[in-house]
């Protein structure tokens, strides 16, 4: 496999807490960053990887829960429905793993890397992804989600992840 060029962000890289801004036109470039996200995410075995994780603020991630990847450009929920339990990891939170209440289905609209409108209906695994991933674009972690016991018991691994991306910038 290829090395990647493009740099994973950790806990404590302030991007990674900033709103992306919409995408205006998918050209060239995007899909040039979409296939070295693409990349990114396979080298990590990640199955998901919204563009912030990578230091851009666009309104762009990456999916592939075995099906084979795609592109998710402007995402917008249309529908919830239902709800459930599960624990996720993060690909910028190595080790970590929290319990997050997601709804089990989701009606969705993005643009794909053809400028194409897609809607789709998603369940499961595809919806609990799909909404990670957005809230990426929006700055929020899985960490956001942690009960006050659980976010007691994150500190110091969240410490320790914050300090150690300050010795590298």
């Amino acid at each position: 496999m290829s090395g990647s060029k493009l740099k994973l962000h950790i806990y404590g890289d302030e991007c990674l807490r900033k709103k992306s801004v919409p995408v205006k036109e998918v050209g060239v470039a995007e899909r040039m960053l979409i296939k070295a996200m693409v990349e990114t995410m396979h080298e990590h075995q990640g199955i998901g990887l919204a563009a912030p994780q990578v230091g851009i603020e666009k309104r762009l991630f990456v999916v592939d829960i075995g099906d084979g990847p795609f592109a998710v450009i402007n995402p917008k929920v249309l529908k919830k429905n239902g709800s459930g339990y599960l624990e996720e990891g993060c690909l910028s939170l190595p080790g970590i793993s929290v319990n997050v209440k997601r709804p089990n289905k989701i009606a969705v609209q993005y643009t794909d890397e053809n400028n194409q409108t897609v809607k789709k209906e998603l369940s499961q695994l595809m919806a609990r992804v799909f909404l990670h991933e957005l809230d990426h674009l929006d700055g929020k972690m899985i960490i956001d989600y942690a009960g006050l016991r659980e976010k007691l018991k994150l500190r110091k691994p969240l410490k320790a992840m914050q300090s150690q991306n300050k010795a590298i910038l």
